[in-house]
Formats: structure tokens, C-alpha cells, sequence
């Protein structure tokens, strides 16, 4: 319905006003186009990593595609991607969305609050979900989180965005490396005391059958993925292979420079 604002990174998304078109409730979605300087496949990567965080149950946006019309892209002059030497125009069509984590009039967002307040984050221990989250899908970028919070609440929520360098992005591949797909601060992991500590969500990746996982990739838009369903349905029997890897994956960034789990002791290592 309305471009609000753009929004911070490389996919260059925008914040805008969107009707759902069956209930009729409007709110303001972030919206990320296929005509982004990343790569088209972003898009898909959002919708399908998103989905699979919410199935195992971590907090992130709903997420769907959205309609964004040739009259709305025609008169709202900022919805521009912005490429060196050059502007175009956003794409109109399905684009992908992800519903703004809390409405800008009920609360804030916050990119970044100290570690100080850590302790005001009612749910900060899904950072550690998320982790198996981003080491199963080899997210190429680290982890992008925002804190929210209504009114005068002094709690904190935390909500994990920006899942498009999952995959590796446009490549859709698996380079695994110790440090990719983790958050900054090690303090978020601090809770971690052993294996115990990824439960339940290395159990809920790991139990995962192969029909979930095509539910999800069906729901895709084929022009998200430049219509290559062979190229999917190699990403699709790749993640569940994958599954079982995911402590693998974990133990190697444990035992990384980074030393990320104070807390492990040596008998917690043994899995």
C-alpha cells in the first residue's frame, strides 16, 4: 500500500504498509525485492530458513510473499535498489516479506542494546537455538538479531532477521567454517553448559522428516529461484542430509579461537 522508509544492509529492503489481502488487517511489513543487489535467490533463502527457525521453535517474523504493484513502484520515488553507477527502479510483483517484528505506534526495535541489559532479554537463551539453526543452513553471514519491546516494558524480546545468507546466498552451497552463521558477542552464549544446553532444537532439526522440508520448498515462488527446481530440490535433499551434522558443526566452532562456551566443561563435550 505505502513505502515508509528504507532499511539498513546490502539487500536494501524497505518498510512498508501492506493489507492482507484475506483478512483485510494492515501492518508494516519489511520487504526485501527480487531485483536486489544480493541475488534473486535471497528471497527464497528468507521464506525457506525463516520457516524452518519457526518449525522448530525459534522467534522469528511471519513471513509471505508480497504484491507490490507497477503503480506503487511507479509513485513512490524511493523505492529505488541503488547498484555502483546506477539506479533502477524496485521490481514489481511477488516480493518477499517479513512482518515488522512489533507496530512502530505499540513499541521499538533496537539493533543493538548492551550487554549490560542482557539480562532484560526475556528469551535470550534461543540465541543458542539459533545457532543450530545457522549452522544447518550454512548462513555465510553472522547472525542478525533485534530487540523489541512495548511501551514502558523493561523486558526485552529478541527476534532473528535477515536469514538471506543462508545457503551461502546466491550460491547455494555449504562452505562450512567455524565462525560463520554466529553472533558477535560471545555473551550470548553464555547459558551453554553442554549438549543438554541445544535442547530441544538439535532433536527437532535432526527429527525433521523429508516431506516437511518439501512443504516448506513448495511454498516458494518458482521466480525466487529463476524457475530451477532441479537446483531446489538439490538444496532440499542437502539440508536433510545435513541434519545429523549440525553437533559436528557446533564442535568445531566450540573448539575455535573464538571460545564461545566458557561455561562447557569437559565432560559436557562428549556427544
Amino acid at each position: 500500500m505505502q513505502q515508509v522508509r528504507r532499511m539498513r544492509g546490502g539487500a536494501q529492503s524497505q518498510l512498508m504498509r501492506c493489507r492482507d489481502v484475506v483478512t483485510g488487517r494492515e501492518d508494516y511489513w519489511v520487504v526485501k525485492f527480487k531485483n536486489n543487489p544480493q541475488h534473486v535467490r535471497v528471497l527464497a533463502n528468507e521464506l525457506l530458513a525463516t520457516r524452518l527457525a519457526e518449525r522448530i521453535g525459534l522467534p522469528v517474523p511471519m513471513t509471505d510473499s508480497v504484491e507490490v504493484s507497477d503503480w506503487l513502484v511507479e509513485h513512490s520515488p524511493e523505492l529505488r535498489q541503488h547498484f555502483a553507477g546506477r539506479d533502477e527502479r524496485c521490481s514489481s510483483g511477488l516480493q518477499f516479506g517479513a512482518r515488522y517484528v512489533v507496530d512502530p505506534a505499540e513499541g521499538q526495535v533496537y539493533d543493538y542494546i548492551p550487554e549490560a541489559l542482557f539480562d532484560r532479554v526475556r528469551n535470550l537463551n534461543d540465541f543458542v537455538g539459533m545457532l543450530c539453526l545457522d549452522k544447518w543452513t550454512c548462513n555465510a553471514n553472522g547472525r542478525q538479531a533485534v530487540y523489541w519491546k512495548k511501551g514502558r516494558e523493561r523486558k526485552y524480546t529478541v527476534t532473528f532477521v535477515d536469514q538471506g545468507y543462508c545457503f551461502n546466498a546466491g550460491e547455494w552451497n555449504f562452505p562450512d567454517a567455524p565462525l560463520r552463521g554466529v553472533y558477535p558477542r560471545n555473551a550470548v552464549y553464555a547459558g551453554v553448559r553442554g549438549w543438554e544446553s541445544f535442547e530441544p532444537w538439535l532433536s527437532r532439526i535432526a527429527g525433521l522428516e523429508a516431506q516437511e522440508l518439501w512443504k516448506i520448498a513448495e511454498a516458494v515462488p518458482p521466480e525466487w529461484y529463476e524457475y530451477d527446481l532441479p537446483a531446489l530440490e538439490k538444496l532440499v535433499e542437502e539440508l536433510y542430509r545435513r541434519r545429523t551434522l549440525v553437533p559436528q558443526l557446533i564442535e568445531d566452532f566450540r573448539v575455535s579461537g573464538r571460545e564461545p562456551f566458557p561455561g562447557w566443561t569437559a565432560k559436557a563435550a562428549v556427544h
